[in-house]
């Protein structure tokens, strides 16, 4: 299910925010004009992902609590202490609004 999130606006340069999106928190991250989504909790210690470091050049997000970093495109734990991989969700932007495919409930 398709889900307006916001628009391109209020996600900054190379930086994230947290949207609630159908009952699960989302961190959107805009790097270089594209948009990504992975699940804002981290896998490690439930911290919010979308108050980490946005890694422009990895396209990954940091974990502001034990920095863990999670793949922005995918999803995956890329550096230890997490080792589980939070979801991905695939963003498109539509009249300048940002869109999130949502699995049906």
């Amino acid at each position: 299910m398709k889900v307006k999130v916001c628009g391109v606006g209020k996600i900054p340069p190379d930086g994230a925010a947290a949207f609630d999106v159908n009952g699960t928190k989302v961190c959107v991250a805009n790097v270089g004009d594209a948009f990504f989504a992975v699940e804002d909790t981290c896998t490690h210690a439930e911290a919010s992902l979308s108050e980490g470091y946005v890694d422009v050049a990895e396209v990954a997000i940091e974990c502001p609590l034990h920095n863990a970093v999670f793949s922005l495109r995918t999803g995956e734990a890329l550096e230890f202490p997490a080792e589980d991989a939070v979801k991905a969700f695939p963003v498109s932007v539509e009249d300048e609004a940002l869109y999130i495919e949502m699995p049906e409930a």
